[in-house]
Parts: C-alpha cells; sequence; structure tokens
C-alpha cells in the first residue's frame, strides 16, 4: 500500500506529467507564467482544488448516479474554485488581479475534471487525495519552471527581487523581450518536452511515419501469404 500511494504521488511529477506527457492545462501554463510569485499561487490554487475535489468525488462515488457524475463533479470543482478566488481575493488582491480570469478557468482546467472522473470514481479517499497531490505537484513543477525562466531572463527578477543587474540601470544583463510576451511559455514548454523525452524514451509516442510503415509492411506480409496460399 505505502508502495502504491508513493508511486501515485511521484508518478504524475516526470513519468505522466499532466503537462509534458499529457498535454493538459496548458492554456493556464501560457497565461500566468510571467512572473513566479503569480505562478506559484495559481499552482497552489489549482492544487488545492485538485485535492480537495479528488476527496469529495472519491467520498460521494458510491451514492453519486452513473446519469449525473459529471453534473456532481463539475459543481464540486465550481464551489472549490469560488472558495480560492474569494481567498485570493482576501489575502493576495494584487497576485489575484494578475492572474485575471484563470482562477475561475479552473473549473473548465482538463487536470481537475480528468482526476476527478478518472481516478477519484474508482478509488478510496486516500489514494485520490494522493494522486490530486501529486499531478497538483506535476503541473506546479513545470509552471514553477517555466515562471522562473521567463521573469528571469525578461525581467532579470526572481519573486520581484533583482538577480540579474540591468544595463539600464548601470548593469551588464539586457532582457530578453520575447520573454515577457506568452508566446514564450509555449517555447519553454516546448523545450522541456524534448528534453523530457530524449531522457525518458519510453515517453516517445511512435510517428505517423513509423505507423505507416509498420502497417504498410503488415499489409505486404498478409498478400504474400495469400498469394502462397492460392499457389498451387
Amino acid at each position: 500500500m505505502r508502495c502504491t500511494l508513493r508511486r501515485a504521488l511521484l508518478r504524475p511529477i516526470v513519468d505522466e506529467n499532466p503537462i509534458a506527457l499529457q498535454m493538459l492545462g496548458v492554456c493556464s501554463a501560457l497565461a500566468v507564467t510571467k512572473t513566479l510569485s503569480a505562478a506559484l499561487l495559481m499552482c497552489a490554487a489549482l492544487t488545492a482544488v485538485l485535492v480537495c475535489s479528488n476527496v469529495a468525488v472519491s467520498a460521494l462515488r458510491r451514492q453519486i448516479p452513473s446519469s449525473i457524475r459529471l453534473i456532481v463533479q463539475i459543481t464540486i470543482i465550481a464551489s472549490l474554485v469560488i472558495v480560492a478566488d474569494q481567498l485570493i481575493q482576501a489575502y493576495a488582491y494584487a497576485l489575484g488581479r494578475q492572474l485575471s480570469v484563470f482562477v475561475a478557468l479552473i473549473v473548465t482546467n482538463c487536470i481537475v475534471l480528468g482526476r476527478a472522473e478518472g481516478f477519484a470514481m474508482h478509488h478510496g479517499v486516500r489514494e485520490s487525495a494522493i494522486d490530486g497531490l501529486g499531478n497538483g505537484l506535476g503541473y506546479s513543477a513545470v509552471l514553477a519552471l517555466v515562471a522562473t525562466c521567463r521573469e528571469l531572463l525578461g525581467e532579470g527578477t526572481l519573486l520581484g527581487a533583482r538577480i540579474l543587474p540591468l544595463a539600464a540601470e548601470g548593469g551588464w544583463y539586457e532582457p530578453l523581450v520575447l520573454m515577457r510576451s506568452a508566446p514564450s511559455a509555449f517555447f519553454l514548454i516546448a523545450f522541456l518536452i524534448w528534453r523530457l523525452r530524449t531522457w525518458r524514451r519510453v515517453q516517445v509516442e511512435p510517428g505517423d511515419g513509423a505507423r505507416d510503415g509498420a502497417r504498410d509492411g503488415a499489409a505486404a506480409g498478409a498478400a504474400r501469404d495469400a498469394v502462397r496460399g492460392s499457389a498451387p
């Protein structure tokens, strides 16, 4: 049991990362990673909603009719998102404004609904909580890495503290303007996916050419077998 829980916690960080492998939650990763502080707040909000929604759905899974399970799951997630948004507005108003509508859009985040439907509906409360935490950590790892690169290279700061002295202020660093725009996050995530799949070859999916080649080879083999079978 302990090994299974540990695997559920650690597997989404690298082996089954929701962004790098499953391509889920990419929209928020592009939009809220301009500064590390905003990204960390988004990570905390999504992880909290993910864990709590998994726990709630798992605890109620035997009482939820199959015909309305998605409606119930979305209602639970939306309620938790409202609570998270209100807490952010109360205790981190300035950062909440940077996140704009993306906290509210956690309701439509495929990671949250996917784990509720795909895991929490079929597992116990403890396993679902660990799964939610693991997927939240996997999501947070990618966002934190992308936000660190964007803020450091685009502004020369981390968490608002000056790290690289700007040339405009008598220093030596000239900020990369590209890192201040959302497309830079797309390039960074693409580079991360490439590096991860270079390191973990098991995550590489066969290309269309390989699939076509295998299909053509199978067809040719079947044709040869047919010819041999029909030969006198």
